[in-house]
């Protein structure tokens, strides 16, 4: 990636200011860390007084500074403009490169001196060591402003995502509170049941946020231990035997037991639970699910396979993003959060793994991880 760096040389001797300049403007720095090539765009000025004006006009990103000038010293210079709190590195160029000078540069917001007399390859030390600390810093400034933005999405997404049910438990509450339906029991259990739907939907809502948040941030402790994939297929399995029998669906797992991994127990957990789960939700009734185990070498291919009501093929490519669900007649009644299938996604990766989905409208879908064992 090539990066075009502004610098502004300020020197008094024109000899100086025309090397610097020189040796700049052909200069290109390779940084590997960030795959990074870096040129130089060159400015001069020969006083402090023209510096100041150049730096509150347009200021660069390395400002090579001379420290005695014939008016103002470049350390005056930088108390000047210390209250634009400018995003900038400064070297300060002295033939007096005593303790007390470096001390009283830093103090002004200096990055390193560079002494007079100093040969090309003294220069492009400095310039060297500054760039690199410059595109850390770009880089850091970068990736906080990229998380600003995220959260703020993940944010309003969220709170768009919550807003729907609760303002539908609301107008249910109301009803009953007021009354307002008349005097049938029954309506108001129908009301109050629908309350604990939308209830257990952000309750499942904040788990899978919860789950996706520890994933992402590292900072849930994973205990690594021999792990059955198998045996966490079949305890899913069992958690949703009772859903799937109220809609005549079938579970079945196909599987030479034990598989065995090096793994989170927790993480395939929350694998099994989330692609099971989808797998009952949104099958049609008296359908079936297969789930699939198999390992070859070190990859385990994990397969669950349903007769639901499948997806056109731009809506499997979004289906692993944050928040996406399927949206048409035939889920309106279904409610789910849109993080299971993101965090399955980010779990598989963790493993050196991956996911994918193959589906037809009407027909079922098929989604696959797979694991890298060790």
């Amino acid at each position: 990636m090539a990066e075009t760096i502004k610098a502004l040389v300020v020197d008094d001797e024109l000899g100086i200011r025309t090397s610097i300049s020189r040796i700049l403007s052909r200069l290109t720095i390779v940084i590997p860390d960030h795959e990074a090539e870096v040129n130089f765009e060159v400015e001069t000025a020969e006083t402090g007084e023209e510096a100041l004006e150049l730096l509150r006009s347009a200021p660069p990103e390395i400002l090579l500074l001379d420290n005695k000038l014939p008016g103002i010293s470049g350390i005056e210079v930088l108390e000047e403009i210390a209250p634009l709190n400018l995003d900038m590195h400064t070297v300060i160029i002295t033939a007096y490169a005593s303790i007390e000078t470096a001390v009283r540069a830093t103090k002004r917001g200096a990055y390193d001196l560079l002494p007079k007399p100093f040969t090309p390859a003294e220069l492009k030390g400095v310039l060297e060591k500054v760039t690199r600390h410059l595109l850390v810093s770009k880089r850091a400034k970068e990736l906080a402003a990229e998380k600003r933005k995220v959260r703020f999405q993940f944010i309003s997404v969220l709170a768009h995502e919550l807003k729907a049910p609760i303002n539908a438990i609301e107008g249910y509450l109301r009803i009953v509170k007021d009354k307002s339906a008349g005097d049938k029991p029954e309506v108001y259990d129908d009301l109050m049941e629908r309350c604990l739907v939308r209830t257990e939907y952000m309750r499942k809502m904040i788990s899978d946020l919860l789950d996706l948040t520890r994933i992402e941030s590292g900072e849930r402790a994973r205990k690594i231990e021999h792990c059955d994939v198998v045996a966490a297929a079949q305890t899913a399995i069992d958690t949703f035997i009772p859903e799937a029998d109220k809609r005549g669906i079938a579970l079945e797992l196909h599987a030479e037991a034990p598989i065995e991994i090096q793994a989170d127990s927790t993480e395939l957990d929350i694998v099994f639970n989330n692609l099971i789960s989808n797998a009952v939700k949104y099958n049609r009734e008296n359908g079936r699910v297969d789930i699939h185990i198999t390992r070859k070498d070190n990859t385990v291919t994990i397969t669950v396979e349903d007769t639901g009501i499948g997806m056109e093929e731009d809506e499997c490519k979004r289906i692993f993003d944050d928040f996406v669900r399927i949206k048409n007649e035939k889920t309106t009644r279904i409610l789910g959060s849109g993080l299971g299938l993101s965090t399955v996604k980010k779990i598989a990766l963790i493993y050196d793994g991956d996911v994918s989905v193959t589906s037809e409208p009407g027909k079922g879908s098929a989604f696959t991880v797979t694991l890298k064992a060790t």
